[in-house]
């Protein structure tokens, strides 16, 4: 099988998974203590946590604090619950975003361009509490101005939230009031994700509980998780540069290989790690079924088997036709150029062959 589907998650690095090893914990070990414990085994393992936080909060701005969440999703969760509204967010925020602002009632989608940007020069709903402006889009990699969105939070007397989902380990992170993230994006292990916020900004708790993570999240902490968490962040830290470059040699590659085929969102206010692609009249549906050995989606993820087209490719204007007739590839760190290949000529043949 070859995997291309990077941005619904991607593969544990061989580091992190070390790294989590001795906290699995059986009977004869001393590593399964409850992090929250106030013995020496508790001990050891808070301070296992403790590390795994300064590996992470290394690949954020300075000036802030690290929560340990099971996720980014939960990580939204807690800052804009935390937070209340109104809320202004683009209107290719992921579901997590999206969502949450629905149920808070009062909020406002931010338009964005054919090209799959934000503009932050629109208009912003009076008296809005919080801006949601990701800086990595999930389905089309398009890269938002996320320095200006936070300028202009600033001069509403909002505060900024960024998904850094797809950014995160990649590329620098966003200046922000509050961040999300997930470490299964960058190589760690699944169900645990982290929310930044900016030194003197208090949120609401938006469950109650034992008060771990700072009153904000409560719940016992996984030492394996946030071990391994933290390790893949420090060799993000680490290969960030020599991921860049391996990354954008695979772009130009599938760029040649697929020039017939239609790009979505910007060529180059993009992470060049995604490339979603339209070909007019594909049936994607069969194409996946063709292609069963290679890994790659039809957008993301969170929203697969719904049967409705994109929302963030309707948000840049493709007709729901264009929008169901587009395939989203992912590649990065440990895929290889043979790989790329390979996989392509299996799409490109199977797509030929629907006429």
């Amino acid at each position: 099988m070859i995997y291309l589907d990077y941005q619904a998650t991607t593969p544990l690095a061989p580091e992190a998974r070390a790294a989590m090893e001795p906290w699995l914990g059986g009977p004869d070990s001393a590593q399964f203590g409850n992090p929250h414990s106030p013995h020496r085994m508790g001990r050891m393992a808070a301070a296992a946590v403790e590390v795994a936080r300064d590996q992470v909060a290394a690949l954020f701005p300075a000036g802030g604090r690290v929560i340990f969440t099971s996720g980014a999703t939960e990580a939204i969760n807690i800052a804009m619950r935390g937070v209340g509204g109104p809320v202004a967010c683009s209107a290719i925020e992921h579901a997590a975003v999206l969502d949450t602002a629905r149920v808070l009632g009062d909020h406002h989608e931010l338009a964005v361009t054919r090209e799959g940007l934000c503009d932050p020069a629109q208009a912003l709903p009076e008296g809005a509490r919080l801006v949601a402006v990701m800086q990595v889009n999930n389905e089309i990699g398009t890269i938002q101005p996320t320095a200006d969105w936070y300028a202009r939070a600033k001069d509403a007397g909002a505060l900024y939230l960024c998904d850094a989902v797809q950014a995160f380990g990649k590329i620098t992170c966003a200046e922000a009031d509050l961040i999300a993230v997930s470490a299964h994006k960058l190589h760690g292990p699944k169900g645990i994700g982290a929310l930044w916020v900016r030194d003197g900004i208090d949120l609401a708790p938006v469950s109650t509980g034992g008060g771990q993570e700072q009153g904000l999240r409560s719940g016992t902490l996984s030492p394996m998780l946030c071990a391994g968490f933290g390790a893949a962040a420090a060799l993000a830290s680490e290969r960030m540069a020599e991921d860049a470059a391996h990354v954008e040699g695979l772009w130009q590659r599938a760029r040649d290989l697929f020039s017939g085929w239609e790009l979505n969102g910007s060529d180059e206010q993009r992470w060049h790690g995604n490339i979603n692609l339209r070909r007019d009249g594909l049936d994607v549906a069969r194409l996946m079924s063709d292609c069963r050995d290679v890994m790659f989606s039809a957008g993301s993820a969170c929203a697969s088997g719904s049967g409705r087209s994109s929302h963030v490719l309707r948000a840049i204007g493709l007709s729901d036709a264009e929008a169901k007739s587009s395939i989203r590839l992912g590649f990065g760190r440990y895929t290889t150029l043979s790989e790329l290949e390979e996989a392509a000529q299996r799409i490109i043949v199977a797509a030929s062959q629907q006429g």
